[in-house]
């Protein structure tokens, strides 16, 4: 019996050091979330700088917030921040945490679109035009022109139209309409 009472008395023992913590009080349970409203840029928002103000507000008035990992300020409440911008999609991250809340998340997703200005395709060859489209973010349309007796003609196919004009700005991953032809 005395084995018994020995073993029933290192259970109780373990059962309430498990229990104990070190002596700490139990953490406080989290208060409600902090407050976050993001007012500029809307979501879906399409820019065509090269940055963004990232602006809204937050409560209670002294969180801390971040855009994209990085401190934005705080000034009673409201809250700024500059943001560049990558070509095509971004996804912003905002993150407002205050001392005994549940921090807040929103994310944003904000499209850099890029202007690019039309070159000149007049005489290029047609299997010229992809290389010089491409690195504008542009693909090129070829319709065959020249008539019936184009394909007996002798010599390569080049430009002879396009839509849209040279120097005009278009978005990027735009389409450039062209007519090939071995005789303009």
């Amino acid at each position: 019996m005395h084995s018994l009472s020995l073993l029933g008395c290192l259970a109780v023992a373990a059962a309430l050091l498990a229990g104990c913590g070190g002596g700490d009080s139990p953490p406080a349970p989290l208060a409600e979330r902090v407050q976050l409203e993001v007012s500029a840029p809307a979501d879906g928002a399409t820019i065509r700088g090269g940055t963004v103000d990232v602006r809204g507000q937050v409560s209670p008035r002294a969180s801390e917030v971040t855009v994209l990992g990085r401190p934005a300020l705080v000034t009673e409440g409201s809250f700024t921040a500059v943001v560049p911008l990558e070509p095509g999609a971004n996804v912003i991250d905002v993150i407002a945490a205050a001392p005994r809340r549940r921090p807040a998340l929103a994310a944003l997703r904000v499209t850099r679109d890029i202007l690019v200005s039309v070159p000149d395709l007049a005489g290029l060859a047609e299997d010229e035009l992809e290389e010089r489209l491409e690195p504008l973010g542009l693909r090129p349309d070829v319709e065959r022109g020249g008539g019936l007796f184009d394909a007996l003609r002798p010599g390569e196919r080049v430009v002879c139209e396009q839509e849209p004009e040279p120097g005009t700005r278009v978005r990027r991953g735009g389409v450039v309409d062209v007519v090939v032809a071995r005789r303009c």
